[in-house]
């Protein structure tokens, strides 16, 4: 973990290009009319220990809520990304797709079958994959967000996701939380 910390310090200045996030994304531009909020934290505040990815807190997806989905909307693509990490580009952590009707996960809800219709895999698994940064990195920005599409997605793999549902956002919104690893 000395290590660990040793080199999140060493990179501490090295971060993606925010202007690379999914939110900035050709053909994702949509108005911001999805209006998400979450019990377990404040847009822009600390997300609890227990949202953290498997070996840094449980795992556990927080409770989410929203309204402003339009009525035309064919499935909810909710996205879970890093902007701070020590690379050229975020780091999507996950990425499901949820039916229009539903309007709230409770805390989990992300790696639960019955909510999720489908999870597309991030770090070579299915379902949510909390904020995990390098210790001693610094604060890292995690975007929930939620994209209200018209059209099929391909769930092929992450990209695939995204590509198939370019031009075809109705709606989004999203809600930022940080966590930091010392």
């Amino acid at each position: 973990m000395a290590l660990l910390s040793f080199i999140g310090r060493l990179m501490h200045n090295r971060r993606a290009d925010g202007g690379r996030s999914v939110w900035f994304a050709e053909g994702l531009d949509a108005p911001e009319s999805i209006i998400i909020d979450s019990a377990a934290f404040e847009n822009g505040g600390p997300l609890p220990r227990s949202t953290a990815g498997s070996g840094v807190g449980d795992n556990v997806s927080p409770a989410l809520e929203w309204h402003g989905v339009p009525d035309q909307a064919n499935h909810l693509v909710f996205v879970l990304e890093d902007v701070d990490v020590p690379m050229a580009t975020p780091l999507i952590h996950t990425l499901s797709i949820v039916p229009p009707g539903v309007t709230a996960l409770a805390a989990g809800d992300l790696d639960r079958r019955s909510t999720v219709v489908e999870s597309v895999g991030g770090f070579g698994r299915r379902g949510y994959q909390g904020p995990r940064p390098i210790p001693g990195h610094g604060v890292h920005h995690y975007g929930f967000m939620l994209f209200a599409v018209d059209a099929d997605v391909d769930t092929t793999s992450q990209k695939t996701a995204l590509e198939s549902i370019a031009g075809h956002v109705l709606a989004r919104g999203r809600i930022v939380g940080t966590y930091e690893q010392p």
